[in-house]
């Protein structure tokens, strides 16, 4: 990806529909993002930062071209402005279902994902707007602008090295602030015990 890329990657389950009884022949069905906090990563300190999409992130999202392909690359294998792919909100999070029936290569794919070659899925979007929650290290995307792809991945992104360089540089910079306020805090402190011993020292104590 180009360096100035604000794309965001996240990977959740993905399931064959009919493999298991449900549904229509070659329909599968998953997540793309869901409501509840997850940790995104951990410092080599311990600290956890983790993430939050609000239930109403969506809600002025553009969801009106979203496509449905391998490894968020290549040749498009359903779409929602060709009614093969469903992309919608609901109480749980961002719901996909996607129709594999259309072409033998989609057919394969829908082969592939039956039979657990491809166990997860990743989609694509930009963020509009977001927060910090500095006393739980929480990122909370508040809007999301738009969608662009859900693709089941041959391997899920390690967070700390591919959600992709807007969420990197995020983190980079929050983790730099709060070191910066940590020195900081301690410079102060540092100098509050040497005026401390000082008074004490000029005082005869």
């Amino acid at each position: 990806m180009p360096s100035n890329d604000k794309r965001e990657y996240r990977a959740l389950e993905i399931r064959a529909l009919n493999s298991e009884g449900e549904g229509p022949e070659y329909m599968v069905e998953g997540y793309a993002s869901t409501f509840e906090p997850y940790v995104l990563f951990k410092t080599d300190e311990g600290t956890e930062y983790r993430e939050q999409i609000e239930p109403t992130a969506f809600d002025e999202a553009d969801l009106s071209d979203v496509v449905f392909r391998i490894d968020h690359e290549g040749r498009v294998y359903a779409r929602s402005s060709a009614g093969t792919l469903e992309v919608s909100p609901d109480e749980h999070g961002l719901h996909t279902k996607t129709d594999l029936s259309k072409t033998q290569r989609a057919r394969e794919v829908f082969a592939d994902i039956e039979a657990g070659n491809y166990q997860k899925m990743s989609f694509a979007f930009t963020v509009a707007e977001d927060h910090f929650d500095k006393a739980t290290h929480t990122r909370i995307i508040d809007r999301i602008a738009k969608v662009f792809d859900v693709s089941p991945v041959t391997f899920p992104a390690n967070p700390t090295t591919e959600l992709g360089v807007a969420t990197r540089d995020y983190f980079n910079g929050v983790i730099e602030a709060e070191q910066a306020e940590r020195l900081e805090t301690e410079r102060r402190e540092r100098q509050r015990t040497k005026i401390k011993i000082l008074l004490e020292v000029s005082n005869g104590y």
